[in-house]
């Protein structure tokens, strides 16, 4: 089992940033990537950004590329995204993923089912 704790979310202005972290604990030797996702009132959950727990790849959607980094310090077991220029479109619940399964390509790492482990969420809120 992994367990996954987020936390750094908060309210910003349009135009601020924050960093949100995701502390990784238990079968940590067994992750393969690590994703963030979000999910705003009335919307699906969709893919934000994405990280191989080893080697370092990232992944980006379109809507935060040169916006959102995700990170990760594997001495801490612990990913980060940093957000800046934030848009009160990014406003939503944040949510961390960890993937045990293989991965390769950017469609296998902004998909769900890639995932296994979730964290609880945090929220987000950028003002207008």
């Amino acid at each position: 089992q992994v367990q996954l704790v987020e936390s750094g979310g908060g309210l910003v202005q349009a135009g601020g940033s924050l960093r949100l972290s995701c502390a990784v604990s238990g079968r940590t030797f067994s992750i393969y990537a690590m994703g963030w996702f979000r999910q705003a009132p009335g919307k699906e959950r969709e893919f934000v950004a994405a990280i191989n727990w080893s080697g370092g790849s990232t992944y980006y959607p379109d809507s935060v590329k040169g916006r959102f980094t995700i990170s990760r310090d594997s001495a801490k077991n612990t990913v980060y995204v940093q957000m800046n220029s934030l848009k009160p479109e990014d406003t939503a619940v944040y949510y961390c993923a960890a993937g045990p399964y293989y991965c390769s390509g950017y469609g296998c790492y902004a998909g769900e089912s890639s995932y296994a482990y979730w964290g609880q969420g945090t929220q987000v809120t950028v003002s207008s």
